[in-house]
C-alpha cells in the first residue's frame, strides 16, 4: 500500500540547467528536494505520476533531456520523458533515491472515472511505496501570468492549500475539474488523484505543507501526506 505521498510542482526551471547562473527557484528546489528525500527514506519503491497529453506508462530508463524544455535551437527527436515526469525523475535523483521507480502519465484535466481508475490501480502497490505527484496550481494569478489574470484563481488555490495542509482528501478528490481547466491548473488531475488515493485508504493523512508561492503568476505547492 502507499505509505506516503508528496506533491511538488513541475516547472521546467526545476531542471537546474535551465536556470542560468542564478537559480530563480532556489527556495522551491530546496523545499521540493527536502520533501522528496524525507518521504523516500526507507521506502520500498516510488511511483511518479505527472500530467501529459496522453495517459500511459513510461520507461524509467528514458533520459531527462533538458533541451526539450525552454531552450532554443533544435529539440531532440529521440524519445524522452515529458516535463512533469522528467522533473519528478530529477528530484528523485537529487534526493539520492536509487531504488525502483515507476513512471505514470495522466491526461491533463482527466475526468473523474479515469482518476478513480488510476487511484484504484495505484492503491494496489507493495507496502512502503511512496507516491510522488507532480502538479501546479493556477497559472492565472497576475497580469504577467501565462494565462493572464483571473480573480477566481485566488479562491481556488486557497482551497487547494487548505486541503493540502489539512489532509482533506475529499476536498482534493472533488475539485471542480472544469473550473480547474479554465484557471489553467497544471495539477488538476494530480491533485484529484492524490485525494482519491488518500480517500480510498479511509483514514486522514498526517499532512504538512512546506512551500507555497506564486512566482511567475503560477501557484506552486510542496506538501507531504503520510498514511
Amino acid at each position: 500500500m502507499i505509505s506516503a505521498a508528496v506533491l511538488v510542482p513541475h516547472p521546467p526551471l526545476l531542471l537546474r540547467e535551465l536556470g542560468g547562473a542564478q537559480d530563480p527557484v532556489a527556495a522551491l528546489r530546496e523545499a521540493a528536494v527536502g520533501a522528496v528525500k524525507a518521504a523516500v527514506a526507507g521506502a520500498s519503491a516510488v511511483v511518479v505520476v505527472g500530467g501529459h497529453d496522453e495517459a500511459g506508462d513510461w520507461s524509467a530508463d528514458l533520459p531527462v533531456d533538458v533541451r526539450r524544455f525552454g531552450t532554443t535551437g533544435t529539440h531532440p527527436t529521440r524519445p524522452g520523458l515529458p516535463a512533469s515526469l522528467g522533473v519528478g525523475r530529477r528530484l528523485l535523483e537529487e534526493a539520492g533515491w536509487d531504488g525502483p521507480v515507476e513512471l505514470v502519465a495522466a491526461r491533463w484535466h482527466a475526468g473523474p472515472d479515469p482518476v478513480a481508475a488510476l487511484a484504484e490501480r495505484l492503491g494496489d502497490r507493495p507496502d512502503g511505496t511512496v507516491l510522488l505527484v507532480l502538479g501546479d496550481g493556477s497559472a492565472r494569478r497576475g497580469e504577467k501570468a501565462p494565462g493572464y489574470l483571473d480573480e477566481r484563481a485566488f479562491g481556488f488555490d486557497d482551497a487547494v492549500a487548505a486541503a493540502l495542509a489539512g489532509g482533506d482528501a475529499a476536498a482534493l478528490r472533488d475539485l471542480d475539474a472544469g473550473l480547474a481547466a479554465e484557471l489553467m491548473v497544471g495539477g488538476s488531475t494530480a491533485l484529484r488523484l492524490l485525494g482519491a488515493v488518500a480517500a480510498a485508504g479511509g483514514s486522514t493523512p498526517v499532512a504538512e505543507m512546506t512551500y507555497r508561492d506564486d512566482p511567475f503568476g503560477v501557484s506552486y505547492f510542496v506538501a507531504t501526506w503520510t498514511f
